[in-house]
């Protein structure tokens, strides 16, 4: 009897072992739409958050409103103040999305996914804002063209260069995460390899701050880490289904983000701690229940066009959008103001995605391609002991 148990226990335990492998060849899920509409939301929350909530606009005298925001929209100004948690929900969201997106692809594919979809309208972005900084001065100050230059290249953090447009400090986060996650595409993602990779990459996260190690730093991006580590679990109970483990590592990735949630909260001077964690959590519990297909139902597809506006806006929004504001204050009521530039850029939004993103997108993955191709034939021609010849 103590046989036959000892084995049932042990065969429970292969099952759960293998339940992931059996999983990653389940059947194809359809597409998230409520992630799209959940992306809008973080864009709305943050873009409201800097027209009519952050410390700079809550000032006598400051330069966009002139007056403290708090006392023109006391009300707006308190829901506002909390905006600035959008910035953590795109970066969970964005390792949810990069995992679902690079998974069964090569580090080829992921390379060039990334570049179309980023660059297009960060170009886009770098020339406008500094286009419209130029010619509504009084509020921004203008960089020097080579900084200008330099910020077309998405690097300018790593060569301590001020951002054209305050807010792309984030892509300086996400650059840091694609660069560490190519390493588990180019390994091939499996369930075990995207685990043990929140695994370290959390633990480096965790040592970093103390070891006063400046390369770890930079490479771990604690500020950054729980949150993209918390949509990666995310994923996998998406594709393989909840367990312990996975529970365990968004538990974790929970704790040490409230920490630094305290962190922005002193930084913004504008909302409290409590609020923070309470938005924070209600937004990964609704992500909790997409992983696990419970939002499966919604299936409008104006989502995903919704969507697909946020990376535009949040690029334009910010610089341009509060110069705007500067320039219109007294021509009426502020938050008719506010809706008013909102909508103009959510229209200039639709319109990058339309007529810059696709379109340069396109030529950029023929041309990203083409270029792969050669690569390969280079190396097939090379001769046998070991010169390479160019493409032909």
């Amino acid at each position: 009897m103590q046989g036959l148990i000892h084995a049932e226990r042990t065969a429970a335990r292969r099952v759960i072992v293998r339940e992931p492998e059996i999983g990653a060849a389940g059947r194809a899920r359809p597409r998230l739409y409520v992630v799209d509409g959940i992306r809008l939301v973080a864009a709305l929350m943050v873009t409201l958050h800097h027209y009519a909530g952050t410390h700079r606009v809550d000032q006598p005298g400051n330069a966009i409103w002139e007056r403290p925001v708090s006392e023109l929209m006391p009300s707006w100004f308190r829901v506002a103040s909390y905006g600035w948690i959008g910035v953590e929900i795109f970066f969970v969201i964005s390792g949810f999305v990069i995992c679902m997106s690079c998974w069964g692809r090569t580090p080829k594919d992921f390379f060039v996914s990334r570049v179309i979809r980023l660059y297009p309208a960060y170009w886009f972005g770098v020339v406008f804002t500094t286009a419209v900084v130029a010619t509504l001065p009084g509020v921004w100050e203008r960089l020097p063209l080579r900084e200008v230059l330099l910020n077309l290249t998405m690097l300018q953090q790593g060569s301590d260069v001020p951002n054209v447009d305050l807010v792309y400090w984030t892509l300086w986060s996400e650059l840091r995460f694609y660069l560490l996650f190519l390493v588990v595409v180019a390994m091939g993602l499996t369930y075990r390899r995207v685990v043990v990779f929140c695994c370290v990459w959390g633990a480096a996260a965790m040592i970093a701050p103390v070891s006063e190690f400046p390369l770890l730093i930079l490479v771990a991006d604690p500020s950054g880490a729980w949150y993209f580590i918390a949509g990666l679990a995310l994923y996998l109970m998406h594709r393989f289904g909840q367990d312990l483990l996975l529970w365990g590592i968004l538990g974790m990735s929970w704790l040490m983000g409230q920490l630094e949630l305290a962190e922005r909260v002193a930084y913004e001077q504008v909302s409290g701690w409590r609020g923070a964690v309470l938005i924070y959590s209600a937004f990964l519990l609704l992500m909790v229940a997409v992983a696990l297909g419970r939002t499966d139902r919604v299936r409008w597809r104006w989502l995903a066009t919704a969507g697909a506006l946020t990376y535009p806006l949040y690029l334009t929004h910010y610089l341009a959008g509060t110069a705007i504001i500067a320039r219109l204050r007294d021509t009426m009521d502020p938050r008719l103001l506010v809706v008013t530039v909102l909508a103009g850029f959510l229209l200039l939004s639709w319109l990058v995605h339309r007529v810059v993103e696709r379109p340069v997108a396109r030529v950029l993955r023929r041309g990203l391609e083409e270029s792969f191709r050669r690569l390969r034939g280079a190396g097939a021609r090379s001769g046998p002991v070991g010169g390479v010849r160019g493409p032909a």
